[in-house]
């Protein structure tokens, strides 16, 4: 079976005055029809890069400078401005960080929802209205059609992020990017959002790419976890299996700094350091630097992705052997 996005050595730089920045480093990955991928790791470490140049909004002097994102076969990433808009939207849409940005606060929620029905579809204006109270009501916004007359500002942080999430249905999609979408919602709110988000996969039998620092978050909602490093994946596979055999030393140190993890009155864990600058990266593996069983080889060699029988592939010379 075809994946409905496969990425092959993808590579993302930014030409800067100072060097160029290689945000994202050779990342391969698939996603199927319905599968629900995590992409975890420390700012910086060049998730929403990765996500934003899936749909082709790399800012300049962002460029993808290597690779392939094959979607239906073909590969998106060569393709012009006005086709991709076709692909974005229509195909692949985004849920960003905070929807107090994405949202116009001078439009009201009908209008902007409306103007996105009619930029992809060819319907009338009623026809479009239909559609939107509709998304509405798929995730369970009460009097929708109140809700289509009012501003932004007249929702709750967590009915604004259903509004954006309802914005990113209206035209089916087959994949959704979902960045950081909990993050300025409480707790209550950021379980509400991610069980609405894994309901519509199951229903709508729609692709997600959930991009998140949160290991939590990731092991209640999706089927597969990549951790990201210094723009390279450095262990991915099954979500289960991440979180109760992690291999990789950064991942293993992901899951220890989680509050639960540390239980009682313990301090919390953390990994030391910082991430490398991408404009100044350390001879060998990017990670040796932070890591408390690096080897010699760790300090000359960059690691490759091993698969091991558990059905993990991870970058790390001490799992060359098959794991711990």
């Amino acid at each position: 079976m075809q994946p409905l996005i496969d990425i092959k050595n993808l590579r993302v730089d930014f030409a800067l005055r100072s060097g160029t920045v290689r945000a994202v480093r050779d990342v391969s990955l698939t996603i199927n029809r319905g599968e629900r991928l995590g992409i975890v790791g420390e700012s910086g470490a060049g998730k929403s890069v990765l996500g934003f140049s899936l749909i082709n909004l790399i800012s300049k002097p962002g460029k993808i400078t290597g690779g392939k994102i094959l979607f239906g076969g073909d590969d998106i990433s060569t393709y012009p401005a006005e086709k991709m808009r076709r692909i974005r939207g229509n195909h692949i849409s985004m849920i960003f960080q905070d929807p107090m940005m994405t949202l116009n606060p001078v439009l009201t929620i009908g209008t902007q929802m409306k103007e996105t029905v009619l930029a992809h579809m060819d319907v009338t204006d009623k026809e479009a209205e239909a559609i939107c109270l509709e998304k509405l009501q798929k995730v369970y916004i009460p009097s929708p059609e109140k809700r289509l007359t009012q501003y932004p500002h007249e929702f709750s942080g967590g009915m604004r992020q259903r509004i954006v999430i309802a914005i990113s249905l209206l035209t089916n999609p087959k994949l959704i990017i979902a960045d950081e979408p909990t993050t300025a919602l409480d707790v209550t709110i950021q379980a509400e959002i991610m069980d609405l988000l894994l309901e519509l996969c199951k229903t709508e039998n729609m692709g997600l790419i959930l991009i998140t620092h949160d290991l939590a978050v990731v092991s209640e909602v999706t089927e597969r976890i990549a951790v990201l490093y210094a723009g390279k994946v450095v262990e991915i596979g099954p979500t289960n299996r991440i979180i109760e055999t992690p291999q990789h030393p950064y991942t293993q140190g992901l899951l220890r700094a989680l509050p639960q993890m540390a239980g009682g009155k313990q301090r919390l864990n953390q990994i030391p350091g910082m991430m490398p600058s991408l404009l100044d990266m350390p001879e060998g593996c990017p990670f040796q630097p932070r890591c408390d069983v690096r080897q010699e080889r760790c300090l000359k060699e960059i690691p490759g992705l091993t698969c091991l029988q558990n059905g993990i592939e991870v970058a790390c010379f001490r799992c060359e052997g098959g794991g711990e």
